[in-house]
């Protein structure tokens, strides 16, 4: 039996069944218990390697007396699976220093005690190299030779001793964790960005011509990028079915030129693998890869695993499709929605370690083509093992690939895919209006162990979503909600049409969008009056500008006087950069508050005089103390995104 018990490491999700997450360089700290009856001092490390690798690398760590834990701080550069573990032992140089002193304090004769350690150096000495031989050898004789014992305890206890001593005393009592815990490291994209969305299609700005990759290239990257986005994602870009393909506002049956929903995947002219020839080529689509690039923006593609019924794989392999009795393939519903253009893929068929490795080599495809982020349509739909084989798969090879999982589904559901690999997952951030549901749903998210694996990625609106709140609340709904977005969460996103304040339903009580450009395409005046590029330009900008807005679990709500007007900031860890948001809620009345401040979130005190600084508007104010007063008017401007600075 171990001497020694290390019951529990942390952090871990279900004892290593599951990875927590990290981006490079963001700190990974490990807490553990270590435990021994008796009064001996422990000593532990944490070890860690990438996974595969046969050595362990080790950090020490330092005990926590009021916690009484042993933690360390590791901050892993290299992207891929990386594990971690703890060993443990008895500090027998601390342990009988520690002795000695107490018993010296209390005027004992410490003849024996002595004798004790010089042998205890000596033990040390036979381990270590012959430069730390030496010294321990010497410090054994001084200890030996001292006038009195007070001299002697005194030069037993040098920092320096004790630090050789306590490293090449052999370690009898070694104790491991009984488990090996993973953590997924990955770039900071997949922690920190701000996507656009956008149909590639409706890049013309005219309803009587496809859009193409070079209208993207030449009319709206530059506009994407004057707003600040990183992430330009395209819903699939694949030829589109023409059985029972979907007219305009879903109708059942198409209309002459109608182009169909995207999201009925292949023709004639491919699948999965191919592209819509109206869009371009493969050389246009590689160029704009390029282009995107030299903006600073990265291309996401849809990962949509269904088919049309006109899709290769439908007469290719046919034993990878569900069929009724009477041979007929069933198509795809989610009641009451249903889906007539869509067929699903039979993930558990006789043949499906076939279809697996299929669907592999197209996510391999586009990555060898530039393609590095991807958002996942309906994961929830499909076998969560396929999802973590496919992603361990993928990421065994590319290490910077990213996974956005858009599954507005069960919570623990939602919570398992987000567990099993995926970068980041859509939320319930769109339906989260209120004060209330705000503070309850974020405290859930950064506070819990969801913060571990769980990384929000707050889409303000999607083609298949447009709350209540925007459809009523004009233009300062779309301000609010943005700045929500992009503040709380270091992921945000929107889908274009939102900077024009796109509000209208396909009928009251609906959450789709009237002639929904699912089914058709979109003309749009981008400079039409009063549309807020300009203000999504100034979120992003300030977004990059301020570190603590590319932290996620370093949110603090205040406690604003007034239940419409919401309170939280964001800090570095040393304090040198300190946001605090506030924002009326209500976007159609003005309302005002007197704001009380968690000091220790700010580090302020009752005393404490410091500027807030409007990073939206440009104003400062004067503030002192904890409390002060805000009045908002949504007509005029209904966000304060202050810095706090010296007065």
């Amino acid at each position: 039996m171990p001497r020694i018990a290390v019951p529990e490491v942390r952090p871990h999700l279900a004892y290593g069944r599951y990875a927590v997450k990290r981006v490079a360089g963001e700190p990974l700290v490990v807490t553990a218990d270590v435990l021994k009856g008796g009064h001996d001092i422990l000593a532990a490390e944490v070890r860690y390697r990438r996974r595969g690798e046969r050595e362990w690398r080790s950090a020490p760590m330092s005990y926590v007396r009021e916690r009484d834990e042993f933690a360390a701080e590791l901050s892993l550069d290299e992207l891929g699976v990386w594990e971690y573990t703890v060993a443990a032992w008895t500090d027998v140089y601390a342990t009988w220093l520690d002795e000695v002193e107490r018993k010296h304090a209390a005027g004992r004769d410490l003849s024996s005690e002595l004798l004790e350690g010089q042998a205890l150096l000596r033990e040390a000495a036979a381990a270590a190299p012959p430069g730390a031989a030496e010294r321990l050898l010497a410090a054994a004789e001084d200890i030996a030779r001292a006038a009195d014992q007070a001299k002697a305890v005194r030069l037993a206890a040098d920092s320096e001793l004790r630090r050789l001593a306590s490293k090449y005393y052999p370690r009898h009592d070694l104790t491991l964790a009984e488990f090996i815990l993973p953590v997924v490291v990955e770039r900071e994209r997949a922690r920190f960005g701000a996507w656009y969305e956008m149909f590639p299609r409706s890049a013309a700005d005219d309803v009587r011509r496809h859009g193409t990759f070079r209208d993207v290239e030449e009319r709206h990257l530059p506009r994407i990028r004057d707003m600040g986005f990183d992430v330009l994602y395209f819903p699939p870009i694949h030829p589109i079915g023409r059985t029972n393909r979907k007219g305009r506002n879903n109708a059942l049956i198409a209309a002459p030129g109608d182009p169909g929903s995207p999201w009925a995947i292949g023709n004639e002219h491919g699948g999965h693998d191919a592209i819509e020839p109206q869009l371009g080529t493969f050389e246009d689509f590689a160029r704009l890869l390029r282009a995107a690039e030299s903006m600073g923006i990265e291309i996401a593609l849809d990962l949509a695993f269904q088919c049309s019924p006109d899709h290769p794989y439908v007469r290719e392999h046919p034993e990878w499709f569900r069929r009724r009795p009477d041979g007929t393939i069933k198509y795809a519903e989610n009641p009451p929605k249903k889906y007539e253009d869509i067929v699903p893929l039979d993930f558990w068929c006789p043949n499906y370690p076939a279809l697996w490795d299929e669907l592999k080599r197209v996510v391999l495809f586009w990555v060898e083509r530039g393609v590095r982020i991807f958002r996942v349509d309906n994961p929830h739909t499909k076998p969560l093992p396929f999802w973590e084989w496919l992603i361990g798969e993928v990421r065994a090879l590319h290490p910077d690939v990213i996974f956005l999982s858009e599954a507005f589904t069960r919570p623990k559901l939602l919570q398992e895919l987000a567990k099993i690999g995926f970068s980041q997952s859509y939320t319930y951030f769109t339906w989260r209006n209120t004060r209330a549901e705000l503070e309850e749903y974020l405290t859930e998210l950064t506070t819990t162990d969801q913060a571990e694996y769980l990384r929000p990625n707050f889409f303000a609106n999607t083609p298949d979503i447009l709350h209540e709140y925007l459809q009523t609340g004009g233009r300062p709904a779309f301000k609010v909600r943005a700045a929500l977005a992009a503040t709380l969460s270091p992921s945000y996103g929107i889908y274009s049409g939102y900077e024009l304040c796109e509000n209208v339903p396909l009928h009251p009580g609906s959450e789709e969008y009237l002639d929904s450009e699912k089914y058709e395409l979109k003309a749009r005046d981008w400079n039409q009056p009063g549309n807020i590029a300009g203000y999504l330009a100034q979120l992003n900008r300030i977004r990059r500008e301020n570190p603590a807005l590319r932290l996620y679990r370093n949110l603090r709500f205040h406690n604003p006087d007034n239940p419409n007007i919401i309170a939280y900031s964001k800090a570095t860890p040393d304090l040198g950069n300190r946001i605090l948001v506030v924002a009326n809620l209500d976007p159609f009345l003005t309302h005002e508050a007197t704001v009380w401040l968690d000091g220790a979130a700010l580090g302020l005190h009752d005393e404490s005089a410091y500027v807030v600084h409007d990073l939206i508007t440009g104003a400062r104010y004067q503030w002192s103390g904890r409390a002060n007063y805000v009045r908002l008017d949504p007509n005029v401007e209904p966000v304060h995104l202050f810095r706090l600075e010296a007065p």
